[in-house]
Order: C-alpha cells, then structure tokens, then sequence
C-alpha cells in the first residue's frame, strides 16, 4: 500500500474541547446548526455499525448533529434508497452515502445533487459514469483500499502455508466492488503460488460461509486455507472447521476487524483478519462533511487505514478497538479549522 502512515486521527478525547472553534471562524456558520446525514447498508453488520458508531462519535466531539440511516440488510438496495429520499427532504447540509452496489443509490441521490448538497461516497464506490448521467457528482471517495486488503490477505496466506498449498476463496454479493477488489487483489498475490481449488460465493453471511464451507470441505478435503473476503463469511468458515475437527490445520483469513473476528483470532479459531477501521471511516465522514462545510476542497480519494491483525498484535487491536492501532495519513483533519 502507498499510503504513508504518519499522522493518526485526532483522539476524540482531544477534540472537544476544540468543537466549540471548529466551525464558527472565516464566515463558516455555527456548527450546531449543520447536519449531516449519512446512509448505509444495515446495522446488523457489525462492520456498518462500527462506521455508524464512529460517525455519531466525531459528530458528538465536535458538536455537529450526525444522523445515521441504513436498509435492512446487506442487499436491501430498496431499503437504502428509501431512507436517502427521506432524509433527502429533511434539510441535512451534506451526505455520506455507502451504496448497496455501484448503481442502487444513484437515483435518490439525483434529488440531494438538485439541492447542491455536497455527497461522500464512504466505502464502497459508486458508478462514475452512470452518476454523471444523472447529475450525481462526489466531493470525495472515503475509504480503504480493498485492492491492498486482498494482496496483505494473500501475502499473509502464502506465509502462513509455507508459500504452497490449496485455498478456497468464499466470494461475497455478486458484482458488488469491494468483493471484487479484495478477490483480485487475492488472487493476484498468490497467482502459481496457492491453487485456489474453487470460489464460492457466501453473500457476506456467516450462516452461509458456515454451509458452504461445509461442502467445501466435502469436496476438497485436501484444502489448508481459505481466503473470505469479509469477517462473517470468515466467521461461518472457522465454525464449519471446527465442527470438523480441523481447527489449526486451515488457515482462514478474512477482511474487515469486527470484534467477533478479533475474538477468533484471539482463540485460534480465526489465523487473522485484516482490518478496515470502519470506526474510522465514520470519523472521517464527518470531518468531511465539516471541511465541506468550512470552504475546504477535498482529495478525490481519502484512504482510510488497514492491518493485518493475527496473534501477534490481536491484544493490542482489542485494548484500542475500535480505533486504529496504526497511524495513518489523514489529510482531511489537517483541513480543518482548530
């Protein structure tokens, strides 16, 4: 990964005593009075709740109302798009929307770019060329790089197994992107290296990991490793070996650092997971919206942090969850007014 790790997020210990001189200097209005609205997939995802959380922790530090929506479930596109247009009628001054797929929230969005309300896209990128069709425009892309998550999955795997060996990678939605980079970016790393005996898809559920993995483990007995592209898929995967008996002789890694992954790690249940800090995306939503907010530009992509967490650091990461135990270069902070 490129990004260099230099500067952590400001503890939110720190930052509100700074909140109430956040917002209020060079003519950029009372914070009390700005409200953001930020959208995703569901909360039963412990992933999209850490994002939730993070947000409505940030908005809390320094002073800013932070509503935070989301569908029913992983797939519940309709769901999504429902609370946009609600929220979209509701006066919030800025947007940070996770889609479903790339294409779902594109339509309710239209109404909040009529408004020039300005929208983040937060973790999972919208269409650009469809958005454009529509008159959907992004003030930046917050969110981590599922490209590079892949590649440390696939380097850790190929550690792990000795630089050889059979895998099985467990796909998430069909078609939805970061799915798809984690996969790649998989794949590519460990390419003549690991034969991945077969890719199933699990629809980023941990019943469905669990069942599938089961059949996997039916037709190739011979597998020492699996690759899940997120957490309860991981989760699901780890049970079905265990209930085989196999635990410590399969190898499985997954993506994303949800606390009930940390805890496998922790037991040897999970090798490890790496972890996407959603807390922290949610956070810099937020600060987002406020150096929106202030007159500031944003980068076109704002890269939120990623680890690899195993046995070695799994403590560390539990004590400070669910913030980050790595640095990050976060140039959206330094926008803002202290």
């Amino acid at each position: 990964m490129d990004v260099r790790f230099r500067r952590a997020l400001v503890p939110l210990v720190l930052v509100g005593a700074l909140a109430a001189a956040a917002c209020g200097r060079g003519g950029t209005g009372d914070a009390g009075q700005f409200r953001i609205a930020i959208v995703t997939r569901n909360f039963t995802n412990p992933y999209w709740a850490a994002l939730r959380d993070g947000a409505l922790a940030e908005g809390a530090a320094r002073g800013v109302k932070v509503v935070v929506q989301a569908g029913q479930s992983e797939t519940d596109a309709d769901g999504e798009n429902a609370q946009i247009s609600t929220m979209a009628a509701q006066g919030y001054d800025c947007f940070g929307v996770v889609p479903v797929n790339a294409t779902n929230v594109i339509t309710p969005l239209a109404a909040v770019a009529r408004k020039n309300i300005p929208i983040l896209n937060l973790d999972t990128q919208i269409d650009a060329k469809a958005s454009q069709q529509a008159g959907v425009s992004y003030a930046s892309f917050i969110g981590s790089d599922n490209l590079e998550a892949g590649r440390t999955a696939g380097r850790t795997m190929l550690e792990a197994l000795g630089g050889s060996g059979k895998v099985v990678v467990l796909e998430g939605i069909a078609g939805e992107q970061n799915g798809i980079n984690r996969n790649q970016g998989f794949s590519e790393t460990v390419a003549g290296k690991l034969d991945i005996a077969q890719r199933a898809p699990a629809d980023y559920e941990q019943d469905k990991g669990l069942q599938v993995t089961e059949a996997i483990l039916e037709a190739h007995p011979d597998i020492t490793g699996i690759f899940a592209a997120n957490d309860t898929m991981g989760l699901g995967a780890a049970q079905a070996i265990k209930n085989a008996g196999r635990t410590g002789q399969i190898k499985v890694i997954s993506v994303d650092g949800i606390r009930a992954a940390l805890d496998a790690v922790q037991a040897g249940t999970l090798y490890g997971t790496v972890t996407q800090y959603p807390y922290a995306e949610g956070q810099l939503a937020v600060q987002g919206c406020l150096a929106l907010h202030q007159g500031r530009k944003l980068p076109e992509r704002v890269v939120a942090p990623i680890a690899f967490i195993g046995s070695g650091n799994v403590a560390a990461q539990l004590s400070a969850f669910p913030r980050p135990i790595v640095t990050f270069d976060n140039p959206v902070e330094g926008l803002l007014n202290k």
